[in-house]
């Protein structure tokens, strides 16, 4: 399912601030000759997780050990904000994604989900707070929205936000690993994307609302574990999920629908052999694209700006975990028509953001991570 870009040259000078990527899209592209620069806005982060854009140039990241910090216009990091809760912190699980309200101008509001410790181990929750006007602190915290149920896992926690056009809340999450069956069950949040109003409530029109048997919060299941979600161009939900040994998947979640885990998928056991039924399967929604091998997708931006000239204006970005690189998808007609590797070697690439200023932001997942403005 792959298509290429032909790199014309790759520069590698050493530190991360000085790696040069030329590139140029496949013949018949339309993509012209660009080059990308990453400049290293700050580090020092222990793991980030997710950036968000304050005012005045600022940057807000979480750290997945269990800190939010302000990141200055300079790259100066602050102390760790006072009022974030208790994470569960180890394995894949801590503090995690993090958006600011569409209304923040006014209401400071932000939405943050973490992997939560509690009775029965720990699951993924969805809290909502203020950010106090000094930026040194959260305020009037509260959880609106804990996974049923928890358990004694380090895995799969999923943890993606996306606030819909329409004002609902969009929470991304795993199965758990252990308990990868709950994904095509209705009775638990594993493996599900669940939509909320932004006080915790359940919309009227969610698809299992007053179903019996069913959490009426689900939007769609079978999901594995997403790592990455955004609206695309019509205000539709992407999310990118995780497959086992291959099968990394791109779905357009809609309500209602089942996408397959972990009845198929087009990866396989870890080692090897076969998962699941196979890759199709009636009442099972097929991928809009996936990934064999596993790239580890996390972070995923559409670029709406003209900041690296109009041929890449509505692509997707990417970021590889695995393979430590930005991948340019290219789209045609909704579906996926070339992929383009930038940025290699950049790192584990965690998060992907359009900054209010039309560039792209990365985050690189390491004990000494990095915020990374990627520069035209």
């Amino acid at each position: 399912m792959h298509s290429h870009s032909r790199f014309i040259r790759r520069r590698l000078w050493g530190p991360l601030a000085s790696v040069a990527v030329i590139f140029t899209g496949l013949a018949g592209s339309g993509a012209q000759a660009q080059a990308l620069r990453p400049q290293v806005v700050a580090s020092g982060l222990e793991h980030p997780w997710a950036v968000a854009f304050l005012p005045e140039g600022r940057f807000l990241v979480t750290e997945r050990p269990g800190r939010m910090r302000v990141v200055d216009a300079s790259g100066r990091l602050s102390e760790p904000l006072a009022g974030v809760p208790r994470v569960a912190a180890g394995g894949q699980g801590g503090l995690l994604d993090l958006v600011l309200d569409s209304g923040f101008a006014a209401n400071r509001t932000l939405y943050f989900c973490y992997s939560e410790p509690g009775a029965g181990g720990n699951s993924t929750a969805l809290a909502r707070a203020r950010l106090a006007d000094d930026q040194r602190s959260l305020q009037d915290v509260k959880v609106i929205f804990s996974a049923k149920p928890k358990v004694e896992s380090r895995l799969h926690f999923g943890c993606r936000i996306v606030e819909g056009r329409d004002g609902t809340l969009f929470l991304g999450l795993g199965e758990r690993n252990s308990r990868r069956d709950d994904a095509q069950g209705l009775d638990t949040h594993h493996g599900k994307v669940v939509r909320l109003q932004k006080d915790g409530g359940v919309p009227k029109d969610n698809p299992f609302a007053g179903r019996a048997g069913a959490l009426p919060e689900t939007w769609s299941y079978g999901h594995r574990n997403v790592q990455a979600a955004a609206l695309g161009p019509d205000g539709a939900l992407w999310v990118i999920e995780h497959g086992p040994q291959g099968g990394d998947e791109i779905n357009l979640a809609q309500p209602g629908r089942n996408y397959g885990w972990p009845v198929i998928t087009y990866g396989e056991s870890y080692g090897g052999g076969k998962m699941g039924e196979g890759t199709q399967k009636a009442g099972m929604e097929q991928p809009l694209h996936y990934w064999v091998p596993s790239i580890a997708p996390s972070g995923m931006a559409f670029l709406t700006s003209d900041r690296y000239g109009a041929a890449l204006r509505g692509n997707l970005f990417v970021g590889s975990l695995k393979f430590g690189y930005l991948d340019r998808i290219e789209l045609a007609g909704g579906k996926v028509a070339r992929e383009h590797k930038l940025l290699e070697g950049i790192g584990r690439v965690r998060d992907v953001r359009q900054g209010p200023d039309g560039l792209l932001y990365l985050l690189t997942d390491a004990s000494d991570g990095k915020l990374v403005r990627v520069l035209p």
